[in-house]
């Protein structure tokens, strides 16, 4: 019996597009849109600031001497987040999955992209119980600690989870602590996996 529903955000509940923000700044700066994922890739700042390891102002300021970028705090908060698009799970079943159980969003993330999350997805948030964030558990999928935190934030045992994420290795990283898991496709197919085991929302 499950008495908790874990769910992931991005390409779980609502879609995003790195390419949106690549293209955005390569009219900023002297790379291009293909360039650009290379350069941040090269280093280890995005990783620690969604382990909470940098802080906002700080990773801007890096991150644009690393693109050699130019631009205001606020306008490249703006452009970073731009990635995000629409929703993918109704709300409708959040409302009706938190009424009936305890729901919870874990996330690799950071704290740029999810104050953007806040102001512009406010409706799907409100229906979670908690929020188990990266960069401030500081630890990303699949390290067990943040599983471990969403097993506690679940307030029940691991097998009466069930969790959904687009990527398959944390799917399993889950798994292996005894969570109910699987690999996200689209909301008609986690309708299904719902059904299947006696998962009611409506």
């Amino acid at each position: 019996m499950h008495r908790a529903v874990i769910f992931d955000l991005g390409k779980v509940l609502v879609h995003f597009d790195f390419k949106r923000g690549y293209r955005a700044l390569e009219g900023l700066c002297p790379y291009t849109a293909a360039e650009i994922p290379k350069r941040i890739g090269a280093t280890d700042l995005v990783e620690r600031f969604e382990t909470g390891l940098v802080e906002p102002r700080d990773f801007v300021a890096q991150l644009s001497a690393i693109l050699d970028v130019h631009v205001g705090y606020e306008q490249f908060c703006g452009i970073w987040s731009c990635i995000f698009n629409e929703t993918l799970i109704p709300e409708a079943m959040l409302e009706g999955l938190a009424a009936r159980y305890r729901l919870v969003l874990l996330s690799n993330t950071n704290a740029i992209h999810f104050d953007s999350i806040r102001s512009h997805y406010a409706p799907l948030l409100r229906h979670f119980h908690q929020l188990i964030l990266s960069y401030q558990v500081k630890a990303m999928k699949p390290a067990p600690a943040i599983f471990r935190a969403a097993i506690d934030a679940a307030r029940c045992r691991p097998e009466e989870c069930f969790y959904t994420d687009d990527i398959p290795d944390y799917v399993a990283g889950a798994l292996t602590l005894g969570i109910d898991a699987v690999v996200f496709e689209s909301a008609a197919q986690i309708e299904r996996e719902l059904a299947a085991r006696n998962i009611r929302w409506k």
